[in-house]
């Protein structure tokens, strides 16, 4: 893997870090089930795609 692709893939790992921290925060302050439930399934799907990103390395 070159240089500029394990670059691309720390960016995107960082990326998809940032969206489960902040699915994670706004289900947490959500009071509408349903609402804090549709964050916390974005949390889980951006979560298998950080896992998906991270067994590339």
């Amino acid at each position: 893997m070159s240089p500029k692709e394990l670059l691309y893939i720390e960016d995107a790992l960082g990326h998809t870090q940032f969206m489960i921290k902040q699915c994670n925060e706004a289900a947490k302050e959500l009071s509408d089930p349903i609402l804090r439930q549709q964050a916390q399934q974005l949390a889980a799907g951006n979560q298998r795609l950080f896992d998906s990103f991270y067994g590339l390395v």
